[in-house]
């Protein structure tokens, strides 16, 4: 068994002048002002059409993300419905030979952490002796812990990731999927300007609200 942490990685090579400068040609049309567009109209056009809460427009562009995280963290980001999700599979899986991946829970201190150290073994220890006697892993899969590891492709718009930063950075959002969440919205906003400049990121709480 290895314990790991999250991360992600941004499958996009992300070029956000250009973004916003599609953004500004796709906009325009609803105004028929594309004679306005210059060298630095763009962030002024995108950043007012998010101001008046013409969004749409910016669903145009894409980001593909993948993320590494715990199975139970996936269950709430596939409540995001305009998406396109690749998902490792545990019915094909077979963790056996090379062992279980499980996230580090960052709430576990101490006694808690043994617990759930504990826990973790038995459950790949269930897993192997399952798969020993004959089981498929898409059966042995059912003693599998929410902390195992997987990884999950994922594609929104730039729309629904407002949505999915809105959602899943607030205070109120599982502290797992904060965790994510913050560093994944951090490298947005350094990559694409104005779409995300207006989340305000609390270091010292580890969540993000609109300003």
């Amino acid at each position: 068994m290895k314990i790991i942490k999250p991360s992600f990685i941004i499958e996009d090579k992300i070029s956000g002048k250009e973004i916003l400068k599609n953004i500004e040609r796709y906009g325009r049309t609803c105004y028929k002002s594309e004679s306005k567009i210059s060298y630095n109209s763009a962030k002024k056009f995108v950043a007012r059409i998010i101001k008046m809460g013409h969004e749409s427009v910016i669903e145009h562009e894409k980001i593909t993300v993948r993320v590494i995280c715990d199975r139970g963290v996936t269950h709430e980001i596939v409540r995001h419905r305009i998406a396109s999700y690749s998902q490792e599979s545990t019915r094909y899986c077979n963790y056996k030979e090379k062992g279980i991946k499980v996230i580090k829970p960052l709430f576990f201190k101490g006694k808690q952490y043994k617990i759930w150290e504990k826990s973790m073994k038995d459950s790949e220890k269930a897993y192997n002796d399952l798969i020993k006697t004959g089981a498929t892993p898409q059966e042995a899969r059912s003693v599998l812990p929410n902390s195992l590891k997987t990884e999950i492709v994922i594609t929104y718009n730039l729309r629904e990731w407002r949505h999915f930063f809105k959602l899943r950075c607030s205070l109120a959002a599982h502290p797992q999927i904060r965790e994510i969440a913050i560093p994944l919205l951090k490298e947005f906003q350094k990559k694409i300007p104005i779409i995300f400049d207006d989340f305000l990121i609390n270091e010292q709480r580890n969540c993000a609200i609109i300003k």
